[in-house]
């Protein structure tokens, strides 16, 4: 039997209008025969201060549960000014400081621009981002989807219309469950990995 798998697809904006949530949103019910895509809104979490505590908020921990008990983790994310948002990159650091939900987590990186690039430098970016020491994501190699003119790319009913669009984002997701099947019968000591992650200290770098 085919196995179902379960995978959080995170908002990286917080923009109501933002065509990377219309994106995760037919990806939820286009890939729905192969996984459950539960959708996370990361814009309600406060500005990262670095408690000395690392008593991190009560939406961070709940995010980073929920991201921990995935089976893989879809990041779909705009540009602004060639970079990552800011409040991806806050979630980010929320969720890599005194809790390590990244670490060995399969990620498959999207997103949708209204110009020709689609989100291509801001998703260069998240990938140096989520191979940090704290974060350590296991990123699906050449799996940048890149989606162009984005206002343009949706019918009324939000599915992609034009079909190499489409044709593209079938083939990298049928990509990104090969990549989670092997990347869970590789049996990772997380755990071991997340106390690595928690151990690393800027300061102590030469």
């Amino acid at each position: 039997m085919k196995k179902m798998y379960n995978f959080i697809g995170i908002v990286g904006t917080n923009s109501e209008q933002s065509t990377n949530r219309t994106l995760l949103q037919f990806m939820q019910k286009h890939f729905k025969k192969d996984a459950k895509i539960e959708l996370l809104e990361i814009g309600d979490l406060p500005m990262f201060n670095k408690p000395s505590d690392k008593k991190i908020p009560a939406r961070a921990t709940e995010l980073a549960t929920k991201i921990d008990q995935a089976d893989g983790i879809i990041i779909s994310t705009p540009e602004y000014d060639h970079a990552v948002p800011a409040v991806l990159v806050n979630a980010l650091h929320w969720l890599s400081y005194g809790v390590f939900p990244f670490v060995d987590q399969p990620v498959m990186i999207t997103g949708a621009s209204y110009g020709t690039l689609g989100s291509s430098r801001a998703q260069a970016q998240l990938r140096q981002i989520l191979d940090s020491p704290e974060l350590k994501a296991r990123i699906m190699p050449s799996s940048d989807y890149l989606l162009a003119h984005s206002l343009q790319a949706f019918d009324q009913e939000g599915n992609l219309i034009h079909s190499d669009d489409l044709a593209r984002l079938d083939e990298l997701f049928d990509d990104f469950l090969t990549f989670v099947s092997i990347t869970q019968q590789m049996h990772l000591n997380r755990e071991d990995h997340k106390k690595k992650a928690a151990r690393f200290n800027w300061d102590k770098l030469n």
